[in-house]
């Protein structure tokens, strides 16, 4: 349990860097990013709001990782590290 907490905790950590990202001012007009960014995170926002309570943190975690690496022009990172 405490491995999925701590991996909660750091996909949190990836949202919150992709919120302050977008909300810096800067004018973010690549629609080619922009927009597989926010399937992205609208797929793991949808995956986590599952009315049976039934979720795949490996999934939430990868849709995470992608948003987050496409904001920022990353390879994919690894949460555990």
């Amino acid at each position: 349990m405490q491995s999925e907490k701590l991996r909660l905790r750091k996909i949190q950590h990836l949202a919150h860097e992709i919120t302050d990202k977008m909300n810096k001012g800067e004018k973010l007009t690549h629609s080619e990013t922009i927009i597989p960014v926010i399937d992205n995170l609208s797929l793991a926002i949808g995956d986590l709001t599952d009315s049976y309570g039934q979720y795949s943190l490996d999934y939430v975690e990868e849709k995470v990782k992608n948003a987050h690496a496409l904001l920022f022009n990353k390879e994919k990172i690894d949460v555990y590290l």
